[in-house]
């Protein structure tokens, strides 16, 4: 009796929840400012705008999760683990988004912010790797696309130090680079 592999279906399922999951910690985490008016509205602009990069982060890797799932033709051992590291980095997130939104922008915080982006590069980087050394489908991304991204995050690190508005644009350029949608190979019918 021979065994089918296993489908995409349950992967795909379980890692929409825990995305899922994430968003919502992260917008529970969201405080409302103490002063009134303006002035509240300004304290919390910071953490307000960090929850936004956190999102579309948090959304860019969810949006080419599917496309990368959807090249999997079965499920291995390696993806189901590669894919459990991948969300484990990502659920980090809202750690670091919160750590800012209590003790404020700083560059510690920024650089904290940045290295925490690095993880679920990594992850997404294995996951790619596993899936891409059993799929025949097109790649939806490349490797250096991903390369390119886990380097800038790690220049943020330090450049927080030094600027701390050019760590964020730095992390803002990886979200900007994966906004656009994949060069997906469409056959003629």
């Amino acid at each position: 009796m021979s065994r089918k592999g296993l489908s995409s279906d349950r992967l795909e399922a379980f890692s929409d929840g825990v995305i899922a999951v994430i968003i919502t910690i992260m917008v529970l985490e969201l405080k409302v400012p103490g002063p009134d008016g303006i002035a509240g509205l300004r304290a919390v602009l910071p953490t307000i705008f960090l929850y936004l990069l956190t999102f579309v982060q948090i959304g860019i890797y969810w949006v080419n999760h599917h496309y990368l799932v959807d090249e999997v033709e079965t499920v291995s051992h390696g993806i189901l683990w590669a894919n459990l590291m991948f969300l484990f980095f990502l659920s980090l997130f809202p750690f670091a988004t919160d750590w800012i939104g209590v003790k404020g922008l700083s560059s510690f915080t920024t650089a904290l912010y940045a290295a925490v982006s690095i993880f679920p590069g990594l992850g997404y980087m294995a996951l790619w790797t596993q899936i891409r050394a059993q799929s025949a489908a097109p790649a939806h991304a490349s490797w250096g696309k991903q390369i390119a991204s886990v380097s800038l995050y790690l220049a943020a690190i330090p450049v927080a130090y030094y600027r701390l508005a050019a760590s964020l644009v730095l992390i803002g350029v990886v979200a900007t680079l994966w906004l656009l949608p994949p060069k997906v190979e469409v056959s003629p019918e």
